[in-house]
C-alpha cells in the first residue's frame, strides 16, 4: 500500500525558514513533487525531482528560495523553505509520479499525502 506523509508545516513570520518532509512507502517512484495549494487557488507545483539521480525541477514563484531533496536510503523527501513571504501560504502536498518527462501538473500524479498547512505572515 502506497503511502505519502508529511510533515513539518506550521506558521512562520515572513523572511522566515521551514522544512517539510514526506515519508514515501509502498513502492517507489520515477519522481517526487511538492505541490501547494492557497484558499480559493488551484493546486500548483513549487517543485519535482527524480528519485534516481536528483534531477530537480523549480516554479518561478520558489526558485532560489526552496530546496528540494530526497534521502534515498530513508525514503524521505524534503522541502526546505527560506526568505518565506505571506503568498506562500497554502497547504503543501507531496506527491508521486510515475512519468518519466517533465510533470508539472497534478494530473501526472497518481499518488498524494493528505498535506501539510504552512501559514506566513506578514
Amino acid at each position: 500500500q502506497v503511502q505519502l506523509v508529511e510533515s513539518g508545516g506550521g506558521s512562520v513570520q515572513a523572511g522566515g525558514s521551514l522544512r517539510l518532509s514526506c515519508a514515501v512507502s509502498g513502492r517507489t517512484f520515477y519522481r517526487l513533487g511538492w505541490f501547494r495549494q492557497a484558499p480559493g487557488q488551484e493546486r500548483e507545483l513549487a517543485a519535482t525531482i527524480v528519485w534516481s539521480d536528483g534531477t530537480t525541477f523549480y516554479a518561478n514563484s520558489v526558485k532560489g528560495r526552496f530546496t528540494i531533496s530526497r534521502d534515498n536510503a530513508k525514503n524521505m523527501l524534503y522541502l526546505q523553505m527560506t526568505t518565506l513571504k505571506p503568498e506562500d501560504t497554502a497547504v503543501y502536498y507531496c506527491a508521486a509520479s510515475a512519468w518519466t518527462t517533465t510533470a508539472t501538473h497534478d494530473w501526472q500524479y497518481r499518488y498524494w499525502g493528505e498535506g501539510t498547512q504552512v501559514t506566513v505572515a506578514s
